[in-house]
């Protein structure tokens, strides 16, 4: 661990609310914090690991740490964390791993909802839980859980609003393909990749329509040496062999920036000709 994102953890964590009376302050919240969060960065899952954690690195830990009564117990892990406010403490952790997200320029941030797998009574949904995840940082930068009667669409607007997004692209599956999603993530400065099925039906149709048209008229320029028509010039294609299970699988992948014929693309903030959506 370098020394430079403890520093940026200390100072992101500095100001959180300690909910100890005087009298029980025997080691610094600080000190608690870090220790906790490191240990968890490191696979470690319980307030036990937490305490073998601090011992094991306590050296590393007093070069930037006062830890004036040594290394907090377990107990002390676990009565700190009862107590915190997490709704505050998540502000913190936010924007902590929000500076760090930031250190690489046009990070590839992907949202995706996961449904929580628990018994569930007959008459209940699943419950879902809506992540941001910084491919390059290899960090989840936030997760929110869906109220229970509600959907996971309905919590990613409330997630793209609570992180720092400027300058990223945000990718999303078929559930996020959305006029308001795209247009919550143009406001926050970002750009976008929308995994386009048949949620979006009528789009849908008009995208595999025109790629499939173009693609059979590039087909025919190439057999045949004939004059490319505009529909297939702007068509790039890309082809990728892969062997899997004793098989192999083909891949085409058709890309095209020419968007005239798209009735509705003023509809959708950001997607213009160019590429700018």
């Amino acid at each position: 661990m370098s020394t430079r994102p403890v520093i940026s953890l200390i100072e992101h964590f500095k100001d959180l609310p300690d909910p100890r009376v005087n009298r029980t302050k025997d080691h610094d919240l600080i000190d608690i914090l870090t220790i906790a969060i490191c240990c968890l960065l490191c696979s470690g899952e319980n307030f036990n690991e937490m305490e073998d954690f601090g011992h094991a690195k306590e050296e590393w830990f007093r070069t930037f740490l006062s830890l004036r009564n040594g290394i907090p117990s377990h107990d002390t892990f676990n009565r700190v964390f009862a107590a915190m406010d997490p709704e505050k403490f998540l502000e913190c952790f936010l924007k902590w791993t929000q500076s760090l997200r930031q250190r690489i320029p046009q990070e590839v941030v992907a949202l995706d909802g996961k449904a929580l797998r628990r018994a569930l009574n007959k008459d209940e949904n699943p419950r879902y839980i809506v992540s941001a995840w910084a491919e390059d940082n290899s960090l989840v930068l936030g997760q929110l859980k869906v109220s229970e009667k509600s959907n996971e669409i309905t919590a990613v607007p409330e997630l793209l609003r609570a992180l720092e997004l400027a300058g990223c692209i945000v990718t999303l599956d078929a559930m996020g393909c959305q006029k308001k999603i795209a247009r919550e993530i143009k406001e926050a400065d970002a750009d976008y990749v929308l995994a386009l099925k048949g949620n979006q039906e009528k789009v849908h149709e008009e995208v595999k329509t025109f790629l499939d048209h173009a693609a059979v008229e590039k087909g025919k320029q190439r057999s045949v040496g004939a004059a490319v028509p505009k529909i297939a010039a702007t068509l790039q294609t890309c082809e990728t062999v892969e062997k899997d299970h004793g098989r192999l699988e083909t891949r085409r992948y058709y890309q095209s920036q020419e968007l005239d014929w798209f009735a509705d693309r003023e509809k959708w903030q950001g997607f213009a000709n160019g590429g700018n959506g």
